[in-house]
């Protein structure tokens, strides 16, 4: 999959794309914290239909190919360090969205399934 990234694009659309292919898996965008390995905060998050030319300060135009066997932590790396968007990968478990900071390593394609079968446990 590639998501196109540009100013004009409003993050509701790239979270749709993303979980069109992800089910489980959810993508959040924060605002930058002012320290670069600083963690995210749930009042730095940003509201979906808020446009990627107001959540960034890097400007550049692009698209980042997502691929199932890609790590977490290089999908948030991508759109940070090209693009200046700051991602938080959340998985779905049950009724709730975890996020994933602690199994950052793992590739999508294996948090989308663990998402899927905690999902199923609960239902």
């Amino acid at each position: 999959m590639n998501i196109a990234i540009n100013d004009t694009r409003v993050i509701s659309s790239i979270q749709k794309e993303f979980n069109s292919v992800f089910p489980y898996l959810k993508l959040e965008f924060f605002s930058m914290p002012k320290q670069f390995n600083c963690d995210f905060s749930k009042k730095m998050l940003k509201s979906n239909s808020k446009s990627l030319a107001e959540c960034r300060k890097v400007h550049s135009v692009g698209e980042i190919t997502i691929q199932p066997l890609m790590t977490v932590q290089s999908l948030e790396q991508i759109f940070l360090v090209e693009y200046g968007l700051g991602v938080q990968v959340f998985r779905k478990s049950g009724s709730v969205w975890l996020e994933t900071t602690v199994t950052d390593s793992w590739t999508l394609a294996e948090q989308n399934s663990q998402g899927e079968a905690l999902s199923k446990l609960v239902s």
